[in-house]
Order: structure tokens, then C-alpha cells, then sequence
């Protein structure tokens, strides 16, 4: 894997070590997160719910105002705004003792800390040419996935010191990461032609609403959405099930986790490559398809090992899927636009992470735990069905997107590579 990552440019590889270095802090804290808020305030899991719906819904309109800015005033300066905003409101979060000025600021960290999001994402689509996309995204996946099994296990050296250790140790990683950006990666943002208008901050909010009249990328995201539905699942409903319909305990679970950050660490690049040759639309039916089979593999079985391999099944329709959903997002957006295209594309996350856990939690508790994944089958099989009449519709665009891209390419290299 590492020698093909030598055929990527420079500012790629920064970009990719700077994610990793970010993450790892996210990843340190956030696995501790509900622990530490149960200890500090003394409330229930309810609190820690509304909390991850105040931070969800930051989200949601920190990456639209992070996207348009990101188109107006490029990449490079909106992701260093995130990330210098995050990691002095995360050192805020880890002082303050009053549970109300705590939502406050997490609304605050999840609208500001989230403006780079997708301008980080428009960046990767900036700097490979689109039959690296896939690969890139996939790449960048390994590395978030790296950081996911190693932080907890840093993390869990630092809480046993104190929660402010975890606090501390991601406010480094968000500055430290602002710091190699700012001295190693250039701005990537396409340059304006001649004699074309400069777009005004009002202007580049309105833009929205060209993003929305795109019908067919509309309706890539909302099939993209009912995956994500059933995908959150994994890393909240999975951990309950188990443990209450089969006792199987949280060290097991946590080796579940485990087992799918090191198959995404020693497998996607490879997959991304392979896939990348492919039809997007068709690639990702067949990843959901693999996550019907996993997910609803749950509602049937019960043995341990049984366990190990629905994951290792849904893991491979992760490792399928993902990379090129960021990709075929990507191949929608204009130029001109594609902060914008990414921070909606954003939004097929934040929207289920809103109700997608209490949604489950209804299901769990008043018509039986077995039918969470009942559910989650026959929601992955309409998604299926909904990419395949995608790839229908969405064949001609994408390959015609493509091939003007490919046309640019020489211009934009020359613009950003760095020697």
C-alpha cells in the first residue's frame, strides 16, 4: 500500500497525516465522552442524547456555512478557522462545571469546529485527478480508521489519570494539525477565469439552492441517507443488543470495533482500487448489498463467533461503499461549487444521527431488539434497489463529469503540486 501512495501528490500525503494527527484527538476523547459527562454533571444517558443532537445539529449548518465559505474564500483558511476554533473550545469544554454553558459551547464547537469538514473533502477532490478519487478517499479512510485503534487505547492511558489529560490531548492534535496545514498545504481552490464575477458571501449562501434544484444528486443522498440509518446502528443499538439479548460483553464488543478498523486499515486501499474501475452507482448497490447481509444477520443469529463474521461482512461493504459515495459526490459538484455539493453531501450524516438512535431505541423497546436489524435488512435492500435505478440516470452525468475533469487535470497539478 505505502508504495502506491508515492504515485499521490505531496500536498495529499500532508493532508492525509493531518487527518490521521486530528483524528487521533477525536478519538482519544470521544469514546470517554458520555462517561465523562455522566461524572462531571450527574445525569442520564437522556442528557448525553441531547448533547450528541445539539452537536449533530451544529453540524448540519456548520457545514453549510463552512462549504459556502470554503467556495468564497478557499479551502485552506476555512479549514484552519475549524480547527484552531476546536481545539480552544475543546480545553473550554473540559473546565466549565455547569451542564447548561457546556451544551452552549457545544453547540458553538459543533457549528465552528465543523466549517472545515467540507472544505477538507473539497480539498482531496482539488487535488487528485478523479481516477484517484476513489483511491484518495479510501486512503484518508485508513488513516481516520488508524487513529480510531489507537486512540482509545491512548485514551484510556490518559483517563486514568484525569479527563482533562483526553481535553488536553485533543486540543493538541486540532492545533497541531492547524499548524501543518498552514505551513505545508497550499490552497487548492480552483482559480476564476477571466473577467468572471467574484461571488459575495450572500451569494455563495444562496448557491445553496442550485445544490438543492440538482434533483438526481437530491436523490443520490437521500438513498445514501437510509444507509447511514442502518450503518449508525454499529456504534450505538449494536453494543446494547448484545450485551442484553446475549450477554456478550463490552471487552467483545470492543474487539468487534476493533476487528473493523484493522480490515478498513489493511484492506481499503486495495479495495478502493479495485472498485474505482467500476460504475460508482453499481459499487455502492453491491456494498450496501453486503451491509443488508451483515446488519441483518444480527436478527438471526446468536452464537459469538456469528458475531465476527456479520462484521467482517459489513465491514467489506463499508470498505466498498464509503470511499465512493465521497467520490461520486465529488463528480456531481462543480468546480465552482464543490464546498457547497460537500457540505450537503454532509448532511446525509448529520440529518439520521438526529433521530436515527432513538428511532432504534423505539423499535428496541416496543416491538423487540431482533427487529432493529429485521429493519435494517429491508431498509439496506430499498437503498440497493435505489442505487441500481440510480446508475440508470446517473450513468451519462457522471462519465461526462469525468471526462471534463480529466481534460482540467493538467492546469490544476501545475497549480498545486508542491516539489
Amino acid at each position: 500500500m505505502f508504495t502506491k501512495i508515492k504515485e499521490f501528490p505531496n500536498a495529499f500525503k500532508v493532508l492525509t497525516l493531518a487527518t490521521f494527527i486530528d483524528r487521533l484527538g477525536g478519538f482519544l476523547l470521544f469514546p470517554f465522552f458520555s462517561l465523562y459527562i455522566r461524572a462531571r454533571f450527574g445525569v442520564g444517558v437522556t442528557e448525553v442524547g441531547i448533547l450528541i443532537g445539539i452537536f449533530s445539529a451544529g453540524n448540519i449548518v456548520g457545514g453549510m456555512i463552512g462549504g459556502a465559505l470554503a467556495d468564497k474564500y478557499g479551502r485552506r483558511v476555512i479549514t484552519l478557522i475549524g480547527l484552531v476554533v476546536s481545539g480552544l473550545g475543546t480545553i473550554l469544554m473540559g473546565i466549565v462545571d455547569d451542564l447548561y454553558l457546556f451544551y452552549i459551547i457545544a453547540a458553538f464547537l459543533g457549528t465552528i469546529g465543523n466549517f472545515g469538514g467540507p472544505a477538507r473533502q473539497a480539498m482531496v477532490a482539488d487535488l487528485l485527478p478523479t481516477e484517484k478519487q476513489a483511491e484518495g478517499f479510501g486512503i484518508l479512510r485508513v488513516a481516520v480508521n488508524l487513529s480510531a485503534t489507537i486512540g482509545p487505547l491512548l485514551g484510556g492511558l490518559l483517563v486514568s489519570q484525569s479527563y482533562m489529560w483526553l481535553f488536553i490531548a485533543d486540543a493538541v492534535s486540532s492545533l497541531t494539525t492547524a499548524i501543518i496545514v498552514f505551513i505545508v498545504i497550499p490552497e487548492t481552490k480552483p482559480q476564476k477565469q477571466d473577467g468572471e464575477p467574484e461571488e459575495t458571501v450572500m451569494n455563495s449562501m444562496i448557491g445553496y439552492k442550485d445544490v438543492l434544484k440538482d434533483w438526481v444528486y437530491v436523490l443520490f443522498l437521500s438513498v445514501s441517507a437510509l444507509t447511514v440509518l442502518v450503518y449508525m446502528q454499529m456504534n450505538s443499538t449494536l453494543s446494547v443488543f448484545l450485551l442484553d439479548v446475549y450477554g456478550f460483553p463490552g471487552q467483545g464488543y470492543a474487539l468487534l470495533l476493533s476487528m473493523n478498523a484493522a480490515m478498513v486499515v489493511i484492506f481499503q486501499f486495495w479495495i478502493s482500487r479495485k472498485t474505482s474501475k467500476y460504475d460508482p452507482m453499481k459499487m455502492i448497490a453491491l456494498g450496501t448489498f453486503f451491509y443488508m447481509i451483515g446488519f441483518g444477520m444480527y436478527g438471526f443469529i446468536s452464537e459469538s463467533y456469528m458475531f465476527f463474521i456479520a462484521m467482517a461482512i459489513l465491514t467489506l461493504g463499508e470498505m466498498i461503499a464509503m470511499p465512493l459515495g465521497q467520490t461520486t459526490a465529488a463528480l456531481f459538484a462543480p468546480e465552482d461549487k464543490r464546498g457547497r455539493y460537500m457540505a450537503v453531501y454532509g448532511f446525509h450524516w448529520a440529518i439520521p444521527n438526529l433521530f436515527g438512535v432513538i428511532l432504534a431505541g423505539l423499535v428496541f423497546d416496543n416491538i423487540g431488539p431482533n427487529w432493529v436489524w429485521y429493519f435494517s435488512g429491508i431498509i439496506c435492500f430499498i437503498a440497493v434497489i435505489g442505487f441500481w435505478l440510480l446508475h440508470k440516470v446517473t450513468k451519462s452525468r457522471l462519465s461526462r463529469e469525468t471526462s471534463s475533469t480529466i481534460e482540467e487535470l493538467p492546469k490544476i497539478d501545475q497549480e498545486i503540486s508542491i516539489e
